[in-house]
């Protein structure tokens, strides 16, 4: 009978009976209770409190039973600390045992207990284990160090167990050897302090490389990652350590094929490229990767995304194995989206021919995703090889002719690029595509019909009547549709004038007085003031020349694929994303990767490169910056020295062509006459120099005629109609002309009406409360009502948890309702908070350095400019800015309405969305809240 009998076991007192059964004197009885609390265990019983019992039974020479009790231990030592060191004494005297395998497992188990009070004693029986006879035991106890590291990485150090680490990797045993290797990996890629340590030489890449040959798979990947981590010293190195791995591309296991071929694009990188083992290499590089698409699907997308980086870096590669690539019918999607995707990347001129006709026979696959990225692919062939361009539109009128209204829809949308890339070469087919209108229904097939009108309307007689067809439903568009017949009819009309003046008003009146869109509405307005002020001005803008479309617009930016191709069989790779944008807490992981110096210039010649390229410095600078009180100090002290450009949009007028005169606020010319006049009814004259009108006012904001205003949130519901009885209270908080409000909107979802409305704020951190009444007179059943109340800073104080939290009373004719809402601190910054250069380094200097706390914020998709001028809309005033090595640094200062002032460092890592704000105040409970105002207002 097999061990299943002890899961089915649900008797009433089992622990009891457990209890004396472990207490047992028969050793066969002992085991049998063991393998019931493990089942226990297993199925999710809390057996804890049999901790001692069963600890009592690792006095044993069964190896079965000791497994069993260390399998238990594991489990359940986090939760049992105290008890938990009774098992230590056990855990030494079996490091001495003369069984090799219960050393190893005594160590293995040590090393998985994660309680701080054990790790202590773990040091000495590891330390012996790291030099015992037997190769297994070394092999467990080389693992053990790297989860020791996780646990307490100064006693790692301290002890000394990297050096014993190191000295493994001269060990006779390759699985030592490679444990080793993995211990030590680990520990780098979780600490960047611990690759100072471990200096790998040409040495160990040797002692490396013999062991590669005897290690297990998983052994031999740790290797050859070790091994494309080491910079060679010269290209004769690189060579010999190529020719040592070579033989590796031939194995079974794809990660170390992949592995290999990442050593080898690495190491090719430092050769000459037009040297025979170069060539060589390249030709041994191609079978191996195409044998790996004959695996299964998911490691076939593996390998495919990899190949994706190679060919990007080498396409001379892979440049006669298009057919391997040519998608199979039972591809998953997945696999065949990635096979178009190199399919592209491979088209030249010789194999043109062949990749058309397998997109041709694709376009007409049932799979309509699949389809519409065939059709797409096809106009990518006909901007990357020039000489099939009119063989591939041919091939898109073909497919147009299917009729086939997704078909259609992606031809026209390609044909729109490729016209942009040979402008007056293919306009005969306009008309074939103005046939199509009618079936059009998608946003982006759409916006490229209307583009091509617009850009070709002085050769369609009736391109007037197909974009005010258009028009029609103009509200009903999609807002890439609603921009781009904007600008059509606006070319249109500076093409033919005389006829077109009615449609150009009815677009303008559209786009400025019924959008809500503020894009819309201001491109609207900036159309309006060029064709009011200088017609010239605005055919230069609006039928200016454009930039011929590049071969490939999806290229990766080549800094980030070298970085990538040093992560070749990671999850990089995979994602096309160096680890830092989705690894976390991993301060080694952080640290970029680069490929090394080309062969193709001298060394003092590349010395000189990486000096001054701000690529290089970028990569040089961990991105997760470590404060160091002296340090701080000294850049801190260059603040008085420098200035702070103002930001360009701060200039009066607004300069829309190479010259260095704004437009000047002409009244003596209107294009359009006085019909344009009326759209914005209320505008005097002709209205451009914006005095006074609300209605230019996203227009002023463009031509930086008035300050931006500070964020504003999202409303949010405080109170719902079922906790109000029928009373929905939604709201936010604002900051303008340098008071603070209460943004409400009060719905009456009740069946009678509500009335003598008042409110009032509990106690709160920054003692805000109502500086007027709610002036609610009544609200009828279904009836909305939008109320501002102006807030100050002159209530009670009482801290709250969190800080921001505001308790708010609502009273009605219906009863007294109660919500709790979180005030956005950025709302309480003040206008006057900004300090000079002197006080603000005096300040920091005073406040101690114990107070300063750091943080990081994420994905902030910002340069420094844009950054320093979203934060100063919000009264967060950068007081000086520097550049260190590349990285911006942002001195910035706040003062809150209670008068608490908070001194901030922003480093900004250009390539990095990951920014690092230092703050120093000395009010630290602040600190949260100020951290999560950053992110507020940089995310917005």
């Amino acid at each position: 009978m097999t061990d299943s009998k002890y899961f089915t076991n649900n008797k009433k007192g089992e622990i009891f009976e457990l209890k004396n059964e472990l207490n047992s004197d028969k050793k066969e009885r002992k085991k049998e209770a063991v393998k019931k609390v493990i089942a226990s265990m297993t199925v999710g019983k809390d057996v804890s409190a049999l901790f001692p019992d069963v600890i009592n039974c690792m006095q044993t020479d069964n190896l079965e039973l000791k497994k069993l009790v260390y399998l238990y231990l594991m489990n359940y030592a986090k939760s049992q600390p105290d008890m938990a060191i009774m098992a230590v004494n056990t855990f030494v005297k079996d490091c001495d045992d003369s069984n090799p395998l219960i050393r190893a497992l005594a160590v293995r188990t040590m090393g998985c207990i994660r309680v701080d009070k054990i790790t202590e004693y773990m040091c000495e029986p590891l330390r012996k284990c790291l030099k015992d006879e037997d190769p297994y035991v070394r092999k467990t106890a080389a693992v053990s160090v790297a989860k020791l590291y996780d646990i307490n990485a100064q006693l790692v150090e301290d002890q000394g167990f990297l050096d014993s680490l190191k000295d493994l990797l001269s060990d006779s045993n390759p699985m030592v050897v490679a444990n080793a290797v993995a211990a030590l990996s680990e520990i780098m890629e979780t600490s960047s302090t611990a690759s100072q340590v471990v200096d790998v030489n040409t040495q160990i890449i040797n002692k490396l490389l013999t062991a590669l040959n005897e290690c297990t798979e998983w052994g031999q990947v740790f290797i050859l990652d070790a091994v494309s981590n080491y910079d060679p010293k010269d290209e004769r190195e690189a060579q010999s350590i190529c020719e040592r791995i070579t033989p590796r591309l031939a194995h079974a296991n794809s990660a170390i094929v992949l592995s290999s071929v990442k050593v080898i694009m690495k190491l090719i990188e430092m050769m000459d490229p037009n040297s025979e083992v170069v060539s060589m290499l390249v030709k041994k590089l191609a079978p191996p990767m195409v044998t790996l698409l004959s695996a299964e699907q998911e490691t076939q997308y593996v390998a495919l995304r990899n190949i994706n980086l190679i060919v990007q870096k080498r396409p001379d590669i892979l440049k006669t194995e298009m057919k391997v690539f040519f998608v199979k019918y039972n591809d998953p999607i997945y696999v065949k989206l990635e096979k178009l995707d190199i399919m592209i990347r491979l088209t030249n001129q010789s194999n043109i021919a062949q990749v058309l006709a397998e997109l041709k026979e694709y376009a007409t696959e049932v799979d309509v995703d699949f389809v519409r990225k065939s059709v797409r692919a096809i106009g990518r062939c006909a901007i990357k090889v020039e000489q099939a361009a009119e063989r591939c539109v041919s091939t898109l009128l073909d497919l147009i002719q299917t009729k086939v209204n997704y078909v259609v829809q992606e031809a026209i949308v390609v044909i729109k690029d490729i016209f942009r890339k040979y402008p007056n070469k293919y306009e005969s087919i306009i008309s074939t595509l103005c046939e199509n209108l009618d079936t059009l229904d998608e946003p982006e097939a759409k916006a490229s019909m209307v583009w091509i009108i617009g850009e070709y309307a002085e050769r369609i007689d009736n391109a007037d009547e197909l974009l005010e067809g258009f028009l029609e439903g103009f509200q009903d568009e999609n807002t890439q549709v609603q921009l781009q017949l904007l600008t059509a009819i606006v070319k249109l009309f500076l093409k033919r004038p005389t006829d077109t003046q009615e449609l150009v008003q009815q677009v303008l009146s559209l786009a400025t007085q019924d959008s809500d869109n503020p894009d819309l509405r201001d491109r609207g307005y900036i159309y309006w003031r060029l064709l009011s002020t200088d017609p010239a001005a605005a055919k230069d803008v609006v039928l200016a020349e454009k930039p011929l479309i590049s071969e490939e617009t999806d290229l990766i930016e080549p800094t980030l694929l070298d970085e990538l191709i040093c992560h070749i069989s990671s999850l990089a790779s995979v994602y096309h994303k160096p680890p830092n944008a989705f690894v976390e807490g991993r301060a080694g992981s952080l640290v970029r990767r680069v490929l090394p110096k080309s062969h193709v210039a001298s060394s003092d010649a590349n010395q000189e490169t990486v000096a001054q390229s701000p690529a290089a410095a970028t990569q040089s600078q961990p991105p997760v910056s470590v404060v160091i009180p002296g340090v701080v100090d000294s850049l801190i002290g260059d603040l008085l020295d420098m200035d702070i450009n103002p930001p360009m949009y701060h200039q009066q007028g607004y300069n829309m062509q190479q010259s260095n005169t704004p437009i000047p606020p002409s009244n003596d010319m209107d294009l359009l006459g006085e019909g344009l006049d009326s759209l914005l009814g209320g505008v005097q004259g002709s209205g451009l120099d914006g005095s006074g009108s609300e209605a230019l006012g996203g227009l002023r904001d463009i031509f930086g005629l008035a300050q931006s205003a500070s964020y504003i949130p999202p409303q949010e519901v405080w109170l719902t109609a079922a906790k109000g009885k029928g009373l929905e209270v939604s709201g936010t908080f604002s900051r303008k002309g340098g008071q603070m409000f209460m943004e409400l909107t009060l719905t009456n979802k009740a069946l009678q009406p509500l009335m003598g409305f008042a409110t009032q704020f509990n106690k709160n951190s920054f003692a805000i409360s109502p500086a007027q009444p709610l002036n609610v007179t009544s609200l009828m059943p279904n009836q909305s009502l939008n109320v501002s109340i102006l807030l100050s800073a002159v209530g009670q104080v009482q801290k709250m948890e969190p800080l921001n939290n505001l308790q708010v009373a609502i009273k009605n004719n219906i009863s007294v309702f109660y919500f709790s809402c979180l005030i956005p601190v950025h709302v309480l910054f003040v206008e006057d908070g900004e300090m000079e250069k002197r006080t603000f380094l005096a300040t920091w200097k005073d406040i101690p350095v114990q107070n300063e706390v750091q943080y990081e914020i994420k994905n902030v998709q910002h340069n420094a400019d844009t950054v320093s001028q979203k934060l100063r809309n919000n009264n967060v005033f950068t007081v000086a800015k520097r550049n260190v090595e590349g990285q911006d640094m942002l001195y910035q200062s706040i003062k809150l309405t209670n008068g608490i002032w908070v001194l901030t460092e922003l480093k900004i890592q250009p390539g990095n969305q990951n920014f690092m704000l230092s703050l120093k105040s000395r009010a630290a409970d602040v600190y949260p809240v100020i951290q999560q105002s950053y992110e507020t207002i940089l995310h917005a």
